[in-house]
């Protein structure tokens, strides 16, 4: 039996909202990805798992800033100083499209850290590449279509249905893998792309290129042992209930709004050849909370927001996006100011107006804007804000004197339009 660690997509630099640190000077959202980063090499060290695996996505991007390398760097280094087996598998944050560039966790390769291995290419390790350990990894980094037809040498014909061929010549590099396995040891399937029929969360607004789609007829092969996947946010097992278990351990961190009813996990995989037992670790980070008010003409604007606010305790240190829809008219009955004071122990508050329009007055077809004097038109605009006609009226009368004036029409009936 191995004992695994599995995590992915820390996107530990993603820092959308709120303060930095005064003493790191790091954005504090970046805190909250390295505390659970942290919580996730502690668990790794105090529990002696013997391998970490890493299923790609270490940025928000493939440019990461040397400031959020170090920081990454120094969470990886604690698992080489432990002696703690680490496989780091590239993602799409972590690669460029354009041959011979380097990927975001090329210093582990370069420096050859102790104890550290990366997986930048599809490739099938055996226990001599594994520090002897009783295992056998494939695997699929994310890989751009043509680096893929390089790595393998394989040739792109013409008239071809790519994304067929694509899928087709990943399952032969696999299922020629699995012909070479050890029968006696556990073999585990590392890759980072999507599956069909899995629950895609927000990263989809933040993914790079198209789609790595990974054939689900490769994870649920029954040589495998273990499937470790990254690149969806969402926690997920693919094969729930049958051999082996295909597993999405999703982001450690909420990265937006967009996952704000999401759980996040690490996975812990006791693996043995043909039995394997999973178990998600909880990560508690920091809360989102998403609000939404819809507002008519007959509600108490300001008592109807703030009798939907989450109490105190719920929105001390939380991000809050309330968004208040609302006829047109009440705007000036929205205090800001009060509902930001209700709301000052969150981490940071968003306020979202929508004020919504009355649907336009239409004319008949046998009237025309052109044909309508302008008492006319000031009188249908009343109608368009369903007004009290006593609050209109005298602005009615009060227009028609100054057209008289401006324009020296004879006097107006008010009530008509007319000109007397």
């Amino acid at each position: 039996m191995i004992k695994v660690l599995h995590f992915a997509d820390a996107h530990i630099d993603i820092a959308s909202h709120g303060k930095h640190d005064a003493v790191s000077g790091l954005p504090l959202r970046v805190l909250d990805f390295l505390k659970s980063l942290d919580h996730i090499i502690d668990t790794a060290i105090s529990e002696k798992v013997d391998l970490v695996i890493f299923a790609g996505d270490a940025y928000k991007d493939r440019l990461p800033s040397p400031t959020y390398q170090r920081e990454w760097g120094k969470r990886i280094m604690r698992l080489s100083e432990a002696k703690i087996p680490t496989l780091l598998l590239t993602g799409n944050h972590d690669v460029s499209p354009a041959s011979g560039r380097a990927h975001t966790l090329q210093e582990f390769d370069t420096l050859a850290v102790p104890f550290v291995r990366v997986i930048n290419k599809p490739e099938f390790l055996k226990p001599a590449d594994l520090w002897n350990l009783p295992v056998q990894v494939i695997g699929l980094p994310w890989v751009f279509r043509t680096s893929l037809y390089a790595s393998l040498d394989l040739p792109l014909k013409e008239n071809e249905q790519i994304d067929d061929r694509f899928n087709n010549n990943i399952s032969f590099v696999v299922d020629s893998w699995l012909n070479e396995i050890d029968k006696n040891i556990p073999t585990i399937f590392i890759g980072h792309g999507s599956i069909q029929g899995a629950q895609f969360g927000s990263e989809r607004s933040v993914m790079l290129g198209n789609d790595f789609k990974i054939p689900p007829r490769v994870v649920k092969d029954e040589r495998l042992d273990y499937v470790a996947l990254g690149h969806l946010h969402t926690f997920q097992n693919l094969n729930e209930f049958h051999h082996p278990p295909v597993v999405y351990s999703g982001s450690i961190e909420r990265i937006d709004f967009g996952e704000a009813k999401d759980k996040k996990y690490f996975v812990i995989a006791k693996i043995e050849k043909g039995n394997t037992t999973i178990e998600k670790r909880r990560l508690i980070g920091r809360q989102f909370i998403p609000l939404r008010v819809k507002i008519s003409k007959n509600d108490n604007m300001m008592e109807t927001i703030l009798g939907r606010l989450p109490s105190d305790q719920l929105l001390k240190g939380s991000l809050v996006r309330l968004v208040v829809e609302y006829p047109r008219e009440m705007e000036p009955f929205l205090d800001e100011t009060i509902i930001r004071e209700k709301c000052e122990t969150a981490f940071e508050f968003h306020l979202v107006r929508l004020p919504q329009e009355e649907a336009r007055t239409r004319f008949s077809v046998d009237e025309s804007v052109t044909n309508l004097n302008p008492l006319d038109l000031l009188k249908r605009y009343w109608g368009m804000t369903k007004l009290e006609p006593g609050n209109t009226e005298p602005l009615q009368t009060l227009a028609a004197s100054i057209i008289q004036q401006v324009s020296g029409m004879a006097e107006v009936d008010v009530q008509s339009g007319e000109m007397e």
